[in-house]
């Protein structure tokens, strides 16, 4: 019942915001899409289109299929590498990092995840998307207090993001802020009744509580919403757990 919500990590697979300024833009999207879909025939795009010259898109394109192929390290470093040699704006520069840190997190590497998390801030400081990435880290780590910093700056400038409000929930229960804990989660499910893993965390709060049927419903409600999910997973455990402890 007390381990960290893995909030899941959704991988910039679709075309990010700065395609459209790179050349072949529908090309681009196009790779992408089927580098998603299709990783293997993703890769062989990728290469053919970079040996007509596809530049800086089609090396990108190249490293989201190895993504999908799981071969996150590999990915991660040709992510770092192209963040490192681009002479594009640092904004842009900052997002390939942050894939670079998403895939290193997939590859169970967190010193280079850390490393490249940061680098992207550096690049892009106090950019929302990025410091959640980082707490998310961070809370991986068990730097609950360290997350909930880096959460409280997402929260500032968006005060109404359903994931920070969670994952800044369950790091106020891991610290003990159990009445912080309870209004993250309480506002997160006000602004998305069915965010699962909000709703697996209101389950944990209301367990601790000594609500055993509120968090049963709340437990119950997360795996109908996202029965795949990991929330679903850790949610049909703590159910487990209380279903012993009726017995």
């Amino acid at each position: 019942m007390h381990r960290l919500i893995p909030l899941i990590l959704a991988l910039i697979l679709a075309a990010p915001a700065w395609a459209e300024t790179i050349d072949g833009a529908h090309e681009y999207k196009a790779c992408l899409t089927l580098a998603k879909k299709n990783p293997e025939a993703g890769w062989e795009e990728a290469l053919a289109w970079q040996s007509l010259g596809g530049g800086e898109a089609a090396r990108h394109c190249a490293a989201v299929a190895l993504i999908g192929l799981g071969k996150y390290g590999e990915a991660a470093s040709r992510l770092e590498t192209l963040a490192n040699e681009s002479v594009r704006e640092d904004s842009i520069r900052a997002e390939m990092l942050a894939q670079a840190g998403q895939a290193w997190l997939m590859e169970g590497n967190i010193p280079r995840a850390d490393s490249a998390q940061r680098g992207a801030l550096v690049l892009s400081p106090g950019n929302p998307d990025l410091l959640l990435d980082h707490a998310v880290l961070l809370a991986q780590v068990n730097h609950y207090a360290e997350a909930v910093d880096v959460l409280s700056q997402v929260l500032r400038s968006q005060p109404n993001r359903v994931e920070a409000l969670t994952l800044r929930g369950t790091a106020f229960r891991f610290l003990n802020n159990i009445p912080g804990a309870t209004d993250d989660i309480n506002q997160a499910l006000k602004l998305d009744p069915d965010f699962p893993d909000a709703l697996l965390e209101s389950g944990i709060l209301k367990r601790l509580a000594g609500d055993d049927k509120g968090a049963r419903a709340d437990w119950v409600r997360a795996i109908d919403l996202a029965p795949e999910s990991e929330a679903a997973e850790l949610a049909r455990k703590n159910l487990e757990k209380l279903d012993v402890k009726v017995k």
